[in-house]
């Protein structure tokens, strides 16, 4: 009970005994001669709870969303439905235990995490794991704009092919929207003024779910191609008596990717701390309310996207939800605003999962020095440039990040934030053998779990020559 009261902080104000000290009074003492790190409570937030949401929610949303009804289609509704609040609920625990650690020694940076669990060794494998992994969901990111934008473009302008020209190329069309749109967003000091535009980002996100529940009203099933000619990789199959009836539970050689889906939809990790860093009035409870918060309000239009999107097209539903829409007209309006509607959002989700990586490099590089705008903006455009190349210039560009995704994906979820827990809070106040560690050890070997079991279906792909997986972050 002595611990429910400390230095005037109590239950009541979102402290607890372990936060309390936590955010204020270091279990692990400084050490003399050694320069103390900076703390939550050095850095006045400013950033709103609204905000923060918007930012968060951001962050979670990705393109594994056009994925998801792909998804649902090889599980059936009741199997993906468990599925999807089984990984929703541990993503959420995840960041208790991720704030927790961060809320004991008061510091702000995962890589300084990192650093206070196992020294520089540690520091050195989250920054690289944070930045492998963002590096790969911006690459995703504009791969959708480099494959879409040319077709919307070429839409609204009525040709039915695309004649050559150099706005309808992807190549170019990407280096613009980088230069134009998201280099500027990126160059803000701090992720707070993102605020607005991810409010945005989630407002298009919004409109696509709603249009997905329309469209399944108005598209007949079983699904009439209307393009004979079309040559992508579709997956045809025999229409039956019961094919466009839902299946509750069923399961076949793709159904093993829907975990691996469902997971990268989550990862938002990297970005918690930053967010929590300039929160206003910044606390443990007030940060994993945010998280909680945006992980419901995510699982919900993930849940509704899957669902009418699984119910439009049953077993017809390929891997990016917006082809399967093609099929049916290349030229519905509709459609077309929608595909411009996620264009916007991944456009704008870019400098928010740019905002961590930077971070994590400064940790590593710049631990010690004061905000420098030379470095900021140096840093900004060569992660930019970067991205760019390798949207460009790597054609497989999918089983590259599909590997990177394997393994820095339950790296940020499970592993990371258990090991971090496990080692920052003091033995005296949780031994080894407490249930809250016990918790952490087999949430960390479920990580461990988890990504074996992904990259053993990844190298399955590789060695069979198969491209079964479905959407990343």
């Amino acid at each position: 009970m002595e611990l429910q009261k400390i230095n005037g902080h109590s239950k009541d104000n979102g402290f607890d005994g372990l936060d309390g000290l936590a955010e204020h009074d270091e279990f692990l003492p400084h050490k003399a001669g050694v320069k103390k790190e900076i703390h939550f409570t050095d850095f006045k937030g400013k950033t709103s709870f609204g905000m923060s949401i918007f930012n968060l929610s951001n962050a979670i949303m990705g393109s594994g969303i056009l994925g998801l009804a792909f998804a649902m289609a090889n599980t059936g509704i009741i199997l993906f439905l468990m599925l999807l609040v089984s990984i929703a609920l541990l993503s959420a625990y995840s960041i208790h235990l991720l704030l927790k650690s961060a809320g004991v020694v008061g510091i702000r940076a995962y890589e300084q995490l990192g650093n206070r669990a196992f020294g520089t060794p540690g520091k050195i494998l989250a920054g690289c794991i944070i930045t492998v992994h963002n590096i790969g969901a911006m690459s995703s990111y504009l791969f959708i704009v480099k494959s879409e934008l040319p077709l919307v473009i070429q839409a609204f302008l009525s040709k039915q092919e695309n004649t050559g020209e150099w706005f309808l190329n992807g190549n170019y069309l990407i280096i613009i929207v980088s230069v134009a749109i998201i280099l500027p967003l990126a160059l803000m000091k701090q992720l707070g003024y993102l605020g607005y535009t991810s409010g945005f980002s989630l407002c298009c996100m919004v409109f696509f779910v709603i249009s997905v529940i329309y469209k399944k009203f108005n598209i007949p099933c079983p699904l009439v191609d209307q393009h004979q000619n079309f040559t992508s990789d579709i997956k045809h199959v025999n229409v039956t008596d019961d094919f466009c009836e839902p299946k509750m539970f069923t399961t076949n050689s793709q159904t093993v990717y829907t975990i691996p889906i469902l997971a990268f939809a989550f990862v938002c990790h990297p970005e918690v701390l930053p967010i929590y860093t300039e929160l206003r009035d910044a606390t443990k409870k007030r940060m994993q309310n945010i998280a909680n918060v945006s992980i419901l309000a995510m699982f919900f239009m993930y849940l509704i996207t899957a669902l009418f999107g699984y119910l439009t097209f049953f077993g017809d539903v390929e891997s990016e939800m917006l082809h399967t829409y093609s099929r049916v007209n290349a030229l519905d309006g509709l459609m077309l605003c929608v595909r411009l509607a996620v264009l916007v959002a991944v456009t704008l989700t870019v400098p928010v999962v740019l905002f961590p990586i930077r971070r994590a490099l400064l940790q590593m590089f710049f631990p010690d020095k004061p905000f420098n705008w030379p470095v900021h903006i140096g840093i900004t455009f060569c992660l930019l440039f970067v991205v760019n190349l390798l949207v460009i210039f790597v054609p497989s560009i999918r089983d590259i990040f599909g590997f990177i995704g394997a393994t820095t994906a339950p790296s940020l979820i499970f592993i990371l934030p258990a090991i971090f827990y496990i080692r920052i809070i003091p033995e005296d106040q949780e031994p080894l053998k407490s249930r809250p560690k016990i918790q952490a050890a087999c949430f960390a070997a479920l990580g461990v779990v988890f990504m074996v079991m992904s990259l053993s279906f990844i190298i399955m792909n590789w060695v069979t020559g198969e491209s079964r997986s479905g959407g990343g972050h």
